[in-house]
């Protein structure tokens, strides 16, 4: 069994040779890095900025409006986001288990989120009285609710672990089934059928359009001038990041037959096995 896991862990799909794979694993670096200092952190958004302006000059204002160049965007890149198993995540966090290492994940997260909206908000700002802002907006906008999209679905496979809530099967499978929780705002249930497939049915991907949206909508608060986005990006990516995680977290504890801890809790209390 640890082998099994240890094999979810490294597993991430293999280079396919087009522009996907580069921009899977420029996502990929931006959710794996917990540290990232903001220059990096900005320096790789531009590059992923620049990777998408093509593909959203060609998509156009009309394509990017109904959410399913975004979404394929995602759902090609989640295979890429470096998901961490219960033993590694414990090791990583210094022991943490149960509910406080899930609040842990919960605080990176936001942190990471929070990071991705303050670095989108300072790029706009340096370009806002650019006239290239027209052209490079729509991909700075898609590079930053990619990113923003795939801390949230990092953060909800590895509360899975965490949950004991473990999700089997391919990396293309795993990252849409993790997706579609993004997209609906719930934890797996992986005894219902179809939860678990390598393909998004229709209702999935109607979910999942309209999230993306969403989320980029919250991004173009990032556009504001003098840094003002930025500091609304930061905290809408924040305040948003934290929502999801508590609905995800509630159905985690129902599948695991857990409940909330109380206040005065001791904070690290482990899950029932």
């Amino acid at each position: 069994m640890s082998g099994e896991i240890e094999k979810r862990h490294d597993e991430v799909e293999p280079a396919r040779g087009d522009g996907s794979t580069e921009l899977g694993e420029l996502i990929g670096r931006l959710t794996a890095d917990e540290d990232m200092d903001r220059e990096t952190r900005g320096r790789l958004l531009g590059r992923l900025a620049g990777l998408l302006g093509q593909s959203a000059r060609k998509v156009g204002a009309a394509g990017i409006g109904r959410g399913r160049w975004l979404a394929d965007l995602l759902v090609e890149a989640a295979p890429h986001i470096p998901i961490r198993d219960l033993e590694t995540l414990q090791a990583h966090h210094h022991g943490l288990m149960g509910e406080a290492l899930a609040d842990r994940l919960v605080k990176v997260a936001g942190n990471g989120t929070t990071a991705v909206g303050a670095a989108g908000g300072a790029l706009a700002a340096v370009q806002f009285t650019a006239p290239p802002l027209l052209l490079t907006a729509p991909a700075q906008l898609a590079a930053e609710t990619l990113v923003v999209a795939a801390i949230e679905v990092k953060m909800i496979a590895e509360l899975h672990e965490v949950y004991g809530v473990r999700v089997q099967g391919t990396g293309t499978a795993r990252g849409a089934a993790f997706v579609t929780s993004w997209a609906r705002q719930r934890g797996i249930n992986p005894l219902e059928t179809g939860s678990i497939t390598s393909a998004l049915g229709t209702a999935a991907k109607a979910a999942l359009r309209k999230r993306m949206l969403r989320t980029f909508g919250r991004s173009m608060s990032t556009m504001g001038p003098f840094l003002t986005g930025a500091a609304a990006g930061a905290a809408l990516n924040r305040s948003a990041t934290k929502a999801l995680a508590m609905k995800v977290r509630n159905d985690l504890r129902a599948a695991a037959g857990t409940t909330p801890p109380l206040p005065g809790d001791h904070r690290r209390r482990g899950l029932k096995p």
